[in-house]
């Protein structure tokens, strides 16, 4: 084993006396440099565009989530404030009422969501630190955070006195609408702030008071749809849901910001696992050069592998050679592209080299996790790559 490691490391390290050989393995060691570099960028690109899209999910989703199992609303009763007090793990916690609402200003309109929320709420969700114009709801009186993307549709501007913003939502009821300004409940608020977070939110929600909300809705003083939780740290949050969800039973859904946003995770690691499978297909085609500066070489060290067998060498020590060298090749390529993907992400992340918008640079994280994947794929197709090349090598071609 020492043997044909040291013989591998002075064929690698050493020029062959055929040029063609030495260009073909310095193009199948840039192969895997470039392999291995944009593997790993790519990877590690993914790994920030999610940790840079929970800055907003932290801003405007909670730590966990109760919800009623059947219908929209339910009573806010003394056993559950009771319940969220005594769990050591909840840092605050918010009542919250969203409805799907008809607004209007002037002669725009818009179909939206409306978010009612206690004067608790910021110390649930960081939503107040993403509002670009004005202030934060005034529980005092009726006033609306309005997103960017409805203010826009209903030119609807901030601190607009005499200009109010009206709210519609439709009365309940299965029978027949004869007159259809009695269809609906309306309540007129002053728009105080704008907040901008994704098109999506944007274009969604307008934050009303708990209380608004409630009379709006007709619903009862502890009538809510659903409470929101912030946890001590997130290394209680599975802890939290579980106990939660034990001791409320099944009239009522525990869920976590993942489960809330489970469609956004899932696209994002869906792309991530294609881009991987993509970027490994093209490693392979990279490798098959490996294969090809293996085969050459072995042609060329044809005679000093005939000398080494009549020294005594087996076949199996011979062939362990070139497993070691493509090893070794593969190798010398994946420390050179992850210390120059290492490199880059520090340069990205201190110097913002690439931009997304002229204040916001791209994202890029580096992740053990990240490393260890490109690693164990790069290390893998190297040793296979080098076991196919090696098993040409037989007693007859050398002897021969």
């Amino acid at each position: 084993m020492h043997f044909s490691l040291y013989i591998a490391k002075r064929y690698l390290f050493s020029k062959s006396s055929n040029n063609a050989i030495n260009i073909i393995t310095k193009i199948s060691s840039i192969g895997v440099i470039v392999g291995s570099l944009a593997l790993f960028i790519v990877l590690s690109v993914f790994s920030g565009l999610k940790s840079f899209s929970a800055i907003f999910l932290n801003a405007t989703d909670p730590d966990i989530r109760i919800t009623a199992s059947k219908g929209k609303s339910f009573e806010f009763t003394e056993n559950l404030k009771h319940l969220l007090a005594e769990d050591s793990t909840i840092f605050a916690y918010s009542k919250v009422i969203e409805e799907r609402a008809f607004f209007k200003h002037k002669k725009k309109e818009h179909i939206a969501f409306i978010k009612g929320v206690d004067s608790n709420y910021v110390n649930v969700v960081k939503i107040d630190s993403l509002v670009y114009a004005g202030d934060w709801l005034d529980y005092s009186r009726n006033t609306a955070l309005v997103g960017n993307g409805i203010a826009n549709k209903l030119s609807l501007g901030i601190l607009n006195y005499g200009e109010a913003l009206n709210i519609f939502v439709p009365k309940p009821g299965k029978n027949y609408i004869s007159n259809p300004s009695k269809a609906f409940r309306k309540t007129s608020v002053e728009a105080v702030g704008v907040f901008s977070v994704s098109e999506e939110l944007d274009n969604k929600f307008v934050f009303i008071s708990l209380s608004t909300c409630q009379k709006l809705l007709n619903y009862s003083e502890n009538q809510i749809s659903a409470i929101d939780i912030k946890t001590n740290t997130t290394e209680f949050t599975t802890h939290t849901i579980k106990t939660l969800q034990k001791k409320l039973g099944t009239d009522y859904k525990v869920v976590s910001r993942e489960e809330l946003n489970a469609v956004f995770y899932k696209i994002l690691n869906t792309e991530k696992l294609v881009a991987y499978l993509i970027f490994t297909l093209v490693l392979i085609i990279a490798i098959f050069n490996v294969i090809g500066s293996i085969i050459m070489m072995i042609i060329d060290k044809k005679a000093n592998l005939n000398t080494l067998y009549n020294l005594g060498a087996s076949v199996k020590e011979i062939k362990q050679i070139f497993v070691f060298q493509g090893f070794l090749l593969t190798l010398f390529g994946l420390v050179i592209g992850l210390s120059m993907g290492c490199g880059l992400i520090f340069l990205q992340n201190r110097f913002q080299l690439f931009m997304i918008t002229n204040t916001i640079a791209y994202p890029i994280e580096f992740k053990l996790s990240n490393l260890l994947i490109v690693v164990a794929t790069i290390t893998l197709l190297g040793y296979f790559a080098s076991r196919i090349a090696s098993a040409r090598i037989s007693k007859n071609l050398i002897t021969n």
